[in-house]
């Protein structure tokens, strides 16, 4: 198997949380995909520290031991973006601002279960937005 690179994405942290702490679903998909190496996933420091200290903060104390070296490896394999330009504020969730200003710069998709706050930035940046569902259909279809 190989990694999608024509398709580079940014994971809003809400699919990250859901995709590490919920059995299946779209969200527990794309994170075996990333593990497996098979997606683009583009990150800045910003976002990765953002990664951190929400799950950090919702997640039990003894989870959140157990996930940080999950985390740290999904980092590990990750296109580190330079944010050389930003967009603020572009949503009403300044956390999504840092998915915006990392998916702006790197040219990717945002993948995020909460369309709604991305509604502004995709109509008056561009920006490209998709839930987990949808990706998981484009995976599908890209695999056949």
């Amino acid at each position: 198997m190989t990694v999608i690179s024509s398709f580079p994405i940014v994971i809003d942290t809400n699919v990250l949380f859901e995709g590490l702490t919920k059995q299946g679903g779209a969200s527990g998909l794309i994170i075996d995909a990333w593990l497996a190496g098979l997606l683009e996933v583009c990150v800045s420091n910003a976002l990765a520290y953002e990664y951190e200290d929400v799950l950090s903060r919702k997640i039990s104390k003894p989870r959140w031991q157990k996930l940080q070296p999950v985390l740290g490896t999904l980092l590990n394999q990750c296109r580190f973006t330079i944010i050389y330009y930003s967009w603020r504020p572009a949503s009403p969730d300044a956390g999504d601002d840092l998915v915006i200003d990392c998916a702006m710069n790197a040219s990717a998709t945002v993948i995020t279960s909460n369309l709604r706050d991305f509604q502004n930035a995709k109509e008056s940046l561009g920006l490209k937005v998709m839930t987990p569902a949808q990706l998981i259909t484009k995976l599908a279809s890209i695999g056949t």
